[in-house]
């Protein structure tokens, strides 16, 4: 939180700074709905601080070169406390009181759900970095990701643990409550019995009800070859002690939620694997740069949430450029319409949909450290 606040305090004498020149530069008004309280602050952070590095890089240059001119991006946050209502009343807020060309955000498919509709309705464009649930930009026009979905993730670690790992029998732990989780493990479930594997237990939780040692004996009488747990990052680590003080040493699976589980916390997942967008140990080119650049504001290495950020950003500040425009007509049309965009997490180009055709990583965790073990491209799409 720290250097959240030094972020805020730095980017605010900028502005200040800027106050003068600005009075006749024109402003790119960019909203950010973000969860900076709330149950996943870890991932607040990381959104604004990506999110403000995207900004100051840009306004430090003198601004963003749109139709021959220079505009000054400003950015106007919204803690959308990781919850469906306050995320729909920071999105009518950033529409209809601070009049955006544009809305990033928000992160977990359990917010941007909501939050799209209401963009969508308005013709505003949204681009959320990090939710994968198909339902964000189902019949949708104006809803954009930056993230692969959870159909294409949830079926390679399926094939993963099939065909690399042998597993011929499944367990899945997941929130029902959450769109997110529940999606994942049904395409997960299905994925893996149609390449011949047995789901051997099937077992569900609310957040609300976070006591676990039912589902977890009904785990361990299963005996699976593999564990899949597509649960939020500050759910799993307690989750896997649970299982191993069950008696259950199973390999464990995780999803790209697990991006953002502290180190503190990774001893209990060692030896585990799960999906990812970004791996910081494989960074190269402008994704370097990014790396350098974010560890020299906030001394610490940027993690998918962030990378996921940033790339949103460059696509909206692209879409401008190419379009010559902030109104969000524009903006929307310019980024369906975009080629292949070069970002942090990868190639990333938007074909008929809102959802990107994208690789995914698949991390591994050793010694507390999460580590990069491949690659794995997208299916074919015509």
């Amino acid at each position: 939180m720290k250097g959240l606040v030094a972020l805020i305090m730095l980017a605010s004498l900028m502005l200040s700074g800027c106050e003068e020149r600005s009075e006749q530069q024109p402003e790119f008004r960019v909203g950010l709905i973000a969860p900076v309280s709330g149950q996943i602050p870890e991932v607040g952070r990381a959104t604004v601080e990506a999110a403000e590095l995207a900004v100051a890089t840009v306004n430090q240059q003198g601004g963003l070169i749109i139709n021959n001119q220079q505009y000054r991006v400003v950015l106007l946050t919204e803690d959308n406390q990781d919850n469906a209502e306050h995320t729909i009343s920071a999105a009518l807020r950033l529409i209809n009181q601070k009049n955006v060309s544009a809305i990033i955000g928000p992160q977990a498919s359990r917010n941007a759900i909501p939050a799209a509709r209401y963009a969508e309705y308005a013709k505003i464009p949204l681009l959320s970095p990090w939710s994968t649930n198909p339902r964000t930009t189902l019949n949708k026009d104006w809803v954009f990701r930056v993230a692969y979905v959870d159909t294409f993730q949830g079926q390679l670690m399926a094939k993963f643990a099939y065909d690399e790992l042998g597993a011929r029998t499944a367990a899945v732990l997941y929130d029902v409550s959450s769109d997110y989780n529940r999606k994942l493990a049904e395409v997960f479930s299905t994925e893996f019995q149609a390449m011949g594997g047995i789901m051997a237990a099937f077992e569900l939780y609310t957040r609300d009800a976070p006591n676990l040692e039912e589902q977890f004996r009904q785990i361990k009488s299963a005996n699976p070859d593999i564990l899949f747990l597509p649960n939020y990052y500050n759910e799993v680590p307690e989750q896997a002690r649970q299982a191993r003080a069950a008696g259950i040493t199973t390999q464990l699976l995780g999803s790209d939620s697990w991006a953002q589980i502290p180190e503190s916390d990774r001893d209990i997942l060692e030896g585990a694997y799960f999906s990812a967008h970004y791996a910081v140990d494989k960074a190269s080119g402008q994704a370097l740069n990014f790396r350098a650049r974010y560890r020299e504001a906030y001394q610490r290495d940027p993690d998918d949430v962030a990378a996921l950020t940033y790339d949103a950003f460059g696509l909206l500040f692209e879409a401008a450029k190419r379009s010559g425009s902030t109104e969000p007509q524009e903006l929307r049309d310019a980024l369906r319409t975009m080629p292949e965009y070069e970002g942090i997490t990868g190639q990333i180009e938007f074909r008929n949909s809102g959802d990107p055709t994208k690789s995914a990583v698949l991390m591994t965790v050793k010694d507390g450290q999460f580590i990069f073990s491949r690659w794995i491209a997208p299916p074919m799409l015509p």
